[in-house]
């Protein structure tokens, strides 16, 4: 294991005292903390900041005042001192604790400190405390931060429902894989929804079942859906999925920086598939996943995108279904959005579009789809996105010209969405084909048509849209 800078540990204070030194509004701030987990507040001021009143008020039985200064009885009997002091005195006070063998904290003096406060996210029973050892309080905080936006507020909830059922749980389970497999499935309850007033009922039915029928040895895959490439848009939900997963399954366009956010302990097996290239058969893919979630596992297919649009989606959930393994789907930001956020454009700007259309640049065959209402994809009021059209672009150019659009009809096409090698053309959709051989065939390509786009073509004209 890597040197720990400090051990972090969690005192348990319900019902013991602690002394407070000082009466300023530092020191209010870590009685209230200190009050919050159950304490006995000794007060050792002769005056106090106006701020106490309110934390005092707030939980009156938590705190007895000393109208004096510390002295030796401060530390009779208290597990740990805290102090809002400045030298020398504040020295001589350290050195006082250490004499009485007592734990010491002196508020913004690091060197008169023998152990920290963090930086707290609060899901009691459940609680995370994080440190820097002083060296970045702030991002200590920052931390924090992000901590608070993956740690749902109904953690709290199911930390508490664990406590009550725990005993329950240990003598119904055998130690080793029945409890573990209990444990598994309560963590995935706690990163959904807040608890339902049968829930505990249903936890120790689900004990029992697993106790008499060995149901839920089986694992579980979850579809998740990667975004266009940048880390940032992955949902919450998403991240939480890749931290729990035993096993993930990832396409060939998922980017490492989201697969850093992967479970560091998580298998990662790569099942590529790129149109025009050679990757894994859509079979085999059903029958891994199958044969990892029988085996236990907990399995993520990670597919670039949303996986349900345009991600096979329907023929995973199928065969998974059939072999009655759980499945459960995260959306993901699909490419059209992040190509009209990274344009700027509305794909439905009311001036322009009164729809959207998503439609497949190739069939099975990888030739550009036949049974396509290729007049209704004509329609200018319409915006149409094309995916995976990069190998058929000039085919979608002349099918859309040959059934009515207009051959001056602005056309954008984006490559590598949202990453730093992404590229932008615009044109119109005569000169598609010209297009598209700039951008090349490299990178996964979309194409936008419509009125829409005239804004990015304008742009273009007055050289001031970055492009290829």
């Amino acid at each position: 294991m890597e040197e720990l800078a400090v051990l972090p540990v969690f005192f348990k204070l319900k019902g013991k005292k602690v002394s407070l030194v000082g009466g300023t509004q530092a020191a209010a701030w870590k009685g209230e903390l200190i009050a919050a987990a159950g304490a006995i507040v000794h007060i050792f001021a002769t005056k106090l900041d106006p701020i106490f009143d309110e934390v005092i008020e707030s939980n009156p039985a938590s705190f007895v005042h000393h109208i004096e200064d510390w002295s030796a009885k401060t530390f009779d009997d208290a597990k740990i001192v805290i102090a809002d002091l400045e030298l020398p005195e504040a020295e001589e006070f350290y050195q006082a604790a250490q004499k009485a063998g007592v734990p010491v904290n002196i508020i913004d003096k690091p060197d008169f400190c023998e152990f920290q406060f963090g930086s707290i996210v609060n899901r009691s029973p459940a609680i995370v405390s994080i440190s820097t050892n002083g060296a970045a309080p702030i991002l200590s905080q920052a931390i924090r931060r992000r901590i608070e936006t993956l740690l749902p507020a109904s953690v709290k909830n199911w930390a508490q429902l664990a406590q009550n059922v725990r005993a329950d749980i240990s003598d119904k389970l055998e130690i080793g894989g029945q409890r573990r497999i209990f444990w598994e499935r309560f963590v995935d309850k706690a990163f959904g929804h807040a608890p339902q007033e049968n829930d505990e009922q249903e936890l120790i039915a689900d004990a029992t079942r697993i106790k008499t029928t060995g149901l839920g040895n089986i694992g579980k895959v979850t579809l998740v859906g990667a975004g266009p490439g940048d880390a940032e848009l992955l949902t919450l939900k998403a991240v939480r999925a890749l931290q729990a997963a035993d096993v993930i399954l990832f396409d060939d366009l998922a980017s490492d920086e989201v697969l850093e956010l992967a479970r560091r302990e998580a298998k990662r097996m790569l099942v590529g598939k790129r149109g025009g290239r050679k990757s894994c058969k859509q079979e085999d893919i059903n029958d891994m996943m199958v044969k990892l979630a029988k085996s236990g596992k907990n399995v993520v297919r990670l597919k670039s995108g949303d996986p349900m649009v345009f991600g096979r989606a329907g023929e995973e959930i199928k065969r998974l279904g059939a072999e009655g393994i759980p499945v459960t789907i995260v959306p993901g930001i699909t490419a059209a959005s992040a190509m009209a956020a990274q344009l700027g454009v509305s794909l439905t700007h009311r001036d322009h579009a009164q729809s959207v259309r998503f439609v497949t640049g190739h069939s099975k065959k990888g030739e550009l789809p036949t049974d396509i209402d290729w007049r209704a994809v004509a329609d200018p009021t319409t915006t149409t996105i094309f995916y995976m059209g990069g190998r058929t672009a000039s085919r979608i150019s002349d099918t859309l010209i040959e059934n009515g659009m207009d051959a001056d009809t602005p056309v954008v096409v984006c490559s590598s969405i949202s990453r730093p090698e992404s590229k932008n053309w615009h044109g119109t959709l005569q000169t598609l084909p010209e297009g598209i051989k700039i951008i090349g065939y490299n990178n996964p390509v979309l194409i936008g048509v419509g009125s829409v786009f005239a804004t990015a073509l304008s742009a273009q004209n007055s050289g001031t849209s970055k492009q290829a």
